[in-house]
């Protein structure tokens, strides 16, 4: 599996009825793209306008299909043409509930050079299992070993959830617009 999510800042008079719209015209269009395990619509307004779709793919090639077809085109020309980030994932689990999915949280840290892999590992799995415990409809966390990186995204069922994090760990929030495609995945990525 591959994690995937790209982002765009938008200027602070953006009127994002139009991201919302966007969502809600376009989203049901791309639920089955080939290899997609889900994809979440995310929006926020704070602390600024943006608009950071995420992508957990079955497979490299699944993810490529996609951004090299005419549905990446048109959302580069629509906002600009994005830095996509990747992750493997450590961690994946989607829900059957994922599609009442609201809110999300994103957090990311930094690995320390010669960090215990393995135990890193097993303490993200232990936030796994905490977010899901909480409440969470979807855990996914990803590691990336270029800049040395965790990221931890979990999708909720309302705006009030959020869980706990790791100490030290800043969150983002954003809205949730539409959950695409549910491939179910239940169990830790390899």
């Amino acid at each position: 599996m591959i994690a995937m999510q790209y982002g765009f800042v938008l200027p602070a008079d953006y009127d994002m009825a139009v991201v919302r719209e966007r969502i809600a015209a376009k989203g049901p269009l791309l639920d089955d793209l080939p290899g997609l395990v889900f994809k979440a619509y995310l929006h926020a307004e704070t602390p600024a306008k943006t608009y950071a779709p995420f992508y957990l793919w079955r497979d490299e090639e699944a993810m490529h299909g996609f951004l090299n077809s005419p549905a990446f085109a048109g959302v580069a020309r629509a906002f600009g043409w994005p830095s996509v980030k990747t992750w493997t994932p450590w961690h994946a689990t989607v829900g059957r509930e994922v599609r009442s999915a609201r809110l999300a949280t994103r957090s990311s840290a930094a690995i320390a050079p010669y960090a215990a892999l393995a135990e890193l590992r097993e303490q993200e799995q232990a936030y796994a299992r905490q977010a899901l415990a909480q409440g969470a409809l979807a855990v996914v966390i990803g590691f990336e070993p270029v800049t040395w990186t965790i990221t931890r995204l979990a999708l909720w069922r309302d705006t009030a959830a959020g869980g706990a994090l790791p100490d030290g760990a800043a969150m983002d929030r954003y809205h949730v617009g539409h959950v695409g495609h549910v491939g179910r995945v239940s169990a830790p990525a390899a």
